[in-house]
């Protein structure tokens, strides 16, 4: 028999999610969003993630990040993450060359930062010779396979808060997580300010999303959207995939299969 120790990537759709576009696939609807789907979606999306959230469908995990990061940072302000971050190491310098802002990132033992690796960084605040860490970015589920507990992520929310700072998620597979902590997807970002909602990876055909959780920040997401070469025209057939993801909870199922 023959193994190949590949990624997530390789996997085939969801029949169910094969279906369901289908059925999507009939007619004519609105572009950039403005279709049935994506308000069904969108509904969805509330309904996981608290009433204030704000769905933002993209069309990459990379497009996520970035889109996300942009949304919130000056080019003065930096982000706090580990080294073996996404961000950091696997997406081709994509965020310092579009966000203009610094990647600090922390040596960590097991891929996860925490408040006590973090706080360090915070001399250089109020410095004007030194990147102002701003954001704190964490991957769920980390590059190295570990999963943050609830209470991780709530002393990081709460460090973050405590410091003015915001708190990413990037939830590229944030439903392995979920399905590892047994507990719900928003249990899963407990305290992020914004998410990087991932699908690609267990089960969708394509696209991920942006969820602004925190109502107070990024208020012109949409535009950084556009420029950032993410704004999908034919958006129903991304925002569609989230329907019986949520719905049918295929998330769930999925990741426990993973």
């Amino acid at each position: 028999m023959n193994k190949a120790f590949m990624s997530d990537n390789t996997a085939p759709v969801d029949k169910r999610i094969l279906e369901f576009l289908s059925g999507v696939n009939d007619g004519f609807e609105k572009p950039y969003g403005n279709d049935q789907w994506t308000e069904q979606a969108e509904l969805l999306i509330k309904n996981e993630f608290g009433k204030d959230a704000q769905f933002f469908p993209v069309l990459t995990g990379t497009g996520a990040n970035v889109i996300s990061l942009a949304s919130v940072l000056s080019p003065f302000q930096g982000v706090v993450c580990a080294s073996s971050a996404h961000i950091n190491v696997d997406e081709c310098g994509a965020p310092e060359r579009f966000l203009g802002s610094k990647l600090i990132g922390l040596e960590t033992t097991d891929g996860k930062i925490t408040p006590d690796i973090i706080k360090p960084t915070l001399h250089s605040i109020g410095f004007e010779h030194h990147s102002q860490p701003y954001v704190i970015s964490v991957s769920q589920t980390a590059e190295t396979g570990v999963v943050y507990s609830i209470a991780e992520l709530n002393a990081l929310s709460k460090f973050a808060k405590e410091n003015g700072m915001i708190f990413h998620v990037d939830g590229s597979r944030i439903s392995n997580a979920a399905a590892y902590l047994w507990c719900s997807l928003s249990d899963a970002c407990t305290g992020a300010d914004i998410l990087s909602f991932g699908g690609t990876k267990n089960g969708m055909m394509m696209g991920e999303a942006v969820i602004i959780i925190n109502p107070a920040i990024g208020p012109n997401l949409k535009y950084f959207r556009k420029q950032g070469m993410q704004l999908f025209s034919k958006m129903r057939y991304i925002s569609a995939q989230f329907i019986p993801y949520l719905k049918e909870s295929i998330w769930k199922e999925n990741a426990e299969h993973a």
